[in-house]
């Protein structure tokens, strides 16, 4: 059964899969919503951004162990 999610502009259900290129947006258009919605500051993280001494070691070696694994598949 494929995934389904809302569209995060206008709550529209979307197949997540080939068939929907804009995913997880139903169109283009809810796409360039939210990246405008962005660009003018609409949208925010809303905890601050951390520092790398506020990770652990075994967080670290978990995210360095991940990108190593998808190195060799970056530049393909």
């Amino acid at each position: 059964m494929p995934t389904v999610v809302n569209c995060p502009t206008c709550k529209t259900k979307v197949e997540w899969s080939e068939q929907s290129p804009f995913r997880p947006f139903c169109s283009k258009r809810c796409q360039l919503i939210d990246l405008g919605e962005w660009s003018f500051e609409n949208n925010k993280i809303s905890a601050p951004i951390t520092s790398a001494q506020e990770f652990s070691q075994d967080m670290i070696e978990d995210i360095e162990a991940m990108m190593a694994k998808n190195e060799d598949d970056f530049f393909k």
